[in-house]
C-alpha cells in the first residue's frame, strides 16, 4: 500500500514522508527521525530508495531529521511505502478501519505531529541532569496517536531538554521543558521548566512553571488541545497565539484540565538553563557509560550522498552499536564506541569528506538549498558558499540565505548574506542582544536577520566586508 498525499488539516508546503514537495531540482521527501536516532539498516535503506528514486542526494536539516532531494516523479507512493517498511514512519496504532486509504491518511496524520527535539547525546550525556530518552518515547506516542493533533501545524514543535552539554538551545519552540538540576528541585521528584514560543535560556528565565516529570506527557496533552481550542484559523504557532492570549493563562487552563500541579516557587523565576556546548559535536567525547565515546563531523554545507551515508552505517556497525545520531547542526554523531576504536572513527569520518574541526571555515558556514534546487533563491548558496570559505575570516560564522524564508537556519546567524542576485547578497549583522528573540520569517522578513550593514556584495566583496565588521583577519 502506497501513501497518498494526505498531511494535516492545516495546510503546509513542508516535505514529510507522504508529502513529496515540488522543488527545482525534483521532489522533496523529509524522513523524520526519532530523537535523531538511525539504525545503520536504515541508512541502508534511505540509500537505496535515494538513488532509485531521487538524485542520490541526502541533506541533513536542522531539526536532526534527512531529506531525499531530486524525487522522480511517478514512484511517490513507492519510495514512501519504502521507507515505511524499512521502519522511518510513524508508529500509528491499529486501526478497527480496513481501508488503505484511511490508514494512509492515519499514518501522514501521525508523521506530520512527531515534531520533538531532543539533544543528540540524550541518554549518553555525562553532564545531564535527565534521562529523556524514555520519556521522549511516550511524548512520541501521544503526538503520533492523538487524533484531534491532526489540526496541528506540522511545524509545530516540542524541545525536552535533559541539560545535556551538546544540546540546541538556539531554536524558538513552541513549548519547550528543561530540566532543572538537583539543588533548586525542592524535593527528591525531578522536575522541569516549562515555557512557550522560545527556548531555554542561560542569561534568563523564561519559564512560566515547573512541572514533575511525571507530569510532562499529560501536560503536553492539555496544553496541544488548549492550544487548538483557542486558536484562530491563522494561529498555526504558539508565538501567533500569545499575541491575544496571555501565557500563564494558557498554560493554568492546560494545567488544570490535565489535572496537573503546576509548581511557581522563587527559584522556577530564578532559574537559568546552564550554558550549552554546540562545539561538542566536532570530535570526540567520552559518555556517561564507562569507556565509551561519542565521535562528530560535519558535511559540508549540511549536504552528502548515498555512498556517504553507506559509509556512516559501515562506521556505526564496525565500531559503534548500529546507530547514528543526527543533530540539529547539520551534522552526524557515531555513538557508543569503544576507545580504542576512536581513531579509527575520526580516520573514517574524514575520509567521507566530514569536518571534525570547529575552527574549519566548512564549519562555520551555512546555506540554503540556492537557484540549483529551489525556484525562490535569487543565488546559487551552495556554490557561493564554498567560495566564501575559502576566503572567510577566523572565527566568523556565516549563513547565506536564497531569500527571507531562511530554510537552512532555523536561528539567525551572527552573519546574513541575503541574495538579491546571482552572485550578490546584502550583508546582515546580528545584534547579540537580540539572540533569545523570535520572530517569523514570513512576517518579519529581512529584518529578522538583524542590522544590514551593506548591500550588493560579491563573494569576494562579502568576506572583505565580513573581516571588517568582526575585526578579523582573512584566514
Amino acid at each position: 500500500m502506497g501513501y497518498p498525499p494526505f498531511s494535516s488539516l492545516r495546510p503546509s508546503a513542508c516535505p514529510a514522508l507522504s508529502r513529496i514537495v515540488a522543488a527545482r531540482d525534483g521532489g522533496l521527501c523529509r524522513i523524520k527521525l526519532p530523537g535523531g536516532k538511525l539504525l545503520a539498516m536504515q541508512a541502508h535503506a534511505i540509500a537505496d530508495a535515494a538513488d532509485v528514486h531521487g538524485s542520490g542526494i541526502v541533506e541533513l536539516t536542522n531539526r536532526a531529521n534527512l531529506q531525499l532531494r531530486g524525487v522522480k516523479a511517478g514512484g511517490e507512493a513507492t519510495l514512501s511505502q519504502r521507507l515505511s517498511d524499512a521502519g522511518l514512519g510513524p508508529r500509528v496504532a491499529a486501526t478497527e478501519s480496513h481501508d488503505p486509504v484511511q490508514a494512509a491518511r492515519q499514518a501522514a496524520v501521525a508523521d506530520d505531529a512527531r515534531n520533538l527535539l531532543l539533544s543528540p547525546v540524550a541518554g549518553l550525556d555525562a553532564d545531564a541532569l535527565y534521562d529523556t530518552v524514555p520519556l521522549a518515547d511516550e511524548i512520541l506516542g501521544l503526538l503520533q496517536s492523538e487524533p484531534r493533533l491532526a489540526e496541528l501545524s506540522p511545524k509545530f514543535s516540542v524541545l525536552l531538554d535533559g541539560g545535556e552539554r551538546l544540546a540546541s538551545l538556539d531554536h524558538p519552540h513552541d513549548v519547550w521543558f528543561a530540566a532543572m538540576p538537583p539543588a533548586i528541585r525542592g524535593g527528591t521528584e525531578p522536575r522541569f521548566a516549562v515555557g512557550f514560543a522560545g527556548q531555554p535560556s542561560s542569561t534568563r528565565s523564561d519559564a512560566l512553571a515547573a512541572v514533575r516529570a511525571d507530569d510532562i506527557v499529560a501536560l503536553i496533552r492539555a496544553l496541544l488541545v488548549a492550544f487548538l481550542d483557542l486558536a484562530a484559523p491563522d494561529e498555526n504557532r504558539m508565538r501567533d497565539l500569545l499575541r491575544s492570549h496571555d501565557c500563564h493563562t494558557v498554560l493554568a487552563r492546560a494545567a488544570e484540565k490535565g489535572s496537573i500541579d503546576l509548581q511557581n516557587d522563587p527559584e522556577v523565576g530564578t532559574w537559568r538553563r546552564a550554558a550549552a556546548e554546540p562545539i561538542r559535536r566536532f570530535g570526540a567525547y567520552p559518555q556517561r557509560d564507562g569507556g565509551l565515546w561519542h565521535v562528530g563531523g560535519q558535511p559540508p554545507l549540511g549536504r552528502i550522498d548515498s555512498a556517504t551515508l553507506r559509509g556512516l552505517a559501515r562506521l556505526a556497525l564496525e565500531h559503534g552499536d548500529g546507530s547514528l545520531r543526527f543533530t540539529p547542526w547539520q551534522s552526524v554523531l557515531v555513538p557508543n564506541v569503544a576507545a580504542r576504536a576512536v581513531p579509527q572513527v575520526e580516520l573514517g569520518l574524514c575520509s567521507l569528506g566530514f569536518v571534525l574541526d570547529p575552527q574549519d571555515p566548512l564549519a562555520r558556514v551555512i546555506a540554503c538549498a540556492g537557484s540549483t534546487g529551489c525556484v525562490k533563491a535569487l543565488a546559487d548558496t551552495k556554490a557561493d558558499a564554498l567560495a566564501l570559505a575559502k576566503q572567510l575570516p577566523a572565527g566568523v560564522e556565516a549563513h547565506l540565505s536564497g531569500c527571507t524564508r531562511s530554510c537552512a537556519a532555523a536561528h539567525c546567524a551572527p552573519y546574513t548574506l541575503l541574495a538579491v542576485a546571482p552572485g550578490r547578497y546584502d550583508l546582515y549583522r546580528r545584534d547579540h542582544a537580540s539572540d533569545g528573540e523570535t520572530s517569523s520569517p514570513a512576517r518579519d522578513g529581512a529584518l529578522r536577520f538583524g542590522e544590514r550593514i551593506d548591500t550588493y556584495l560579491t563573494i569576494e566583496e562579502a568576506a572583505k566586508r565580513l573581516g571588517e565588521a568582526a575585526g578579523a583577519p582573512i584566514s
